[in-house]
């Protein structure tokens, strides 16, 4: 039981899940938002590297060699399996997890299910947020 008097801040974790995904943390990071941990997940290491989130999980090395899922989602997911332990490690602690991705590419689209997954295991309030491409970018 918490006790009513005492102050208690919720643990918020924000996961950026694939190009989208990171991008959207960049974009919260550079507006400034703060009492959030801000974590990027991605198989792009070169991409991973640009990102502005205090902890970055390269996923999946072993099956992408650091060069992205090449836009499929299965890929995404297997390199998620692969990183599970990292993830899961990334994620504890976590009172609320917020996963963002984007829809179509193979990271986000692969790999968030599982982060969101792992997150509601750890008991963490867990909420998605995806954005879908424009018609203009295609099916995928």
């Amino acid at each position: 039981m918490i006790d009513a008097s005492a102050n208690y801040l919720a643990v918020i974790k924000v996961v950026g899940v694939g190009g989208g995904g990171t991008n959207a943390v960049n974009r919260m990071v550079d507006a400034g938002l703060r009492g959030v941990e801000f974590i990027a997940v991605n198989t792009d290491a070169q991409a991973l590297q640009m990102c502005d989130a205090d902890v970055k999980i390269h996923i999946g090395s072993k099956i992408t060699r650091g060069l992205g899922a090449g836009a499929n989602p299965s890929i995404g997911y297997q390199a998620a399996m692969e990183s599970k332990d990292e993830l899961r490690d990334a994620l504890k602690g976590a009172d609320m997890v917020f996963v963002t991705a984007g829809k179509g590419g193979g990271t986000g689209t692969g790999a968030a299910p599982v982060i969101a997954e792992l997150a509601k295991e750890l008991a963490a309030l867990t909420v998605g947020v995806v954005t879908r491409p424009f018609a203009f970018e295609g099916k995928r």
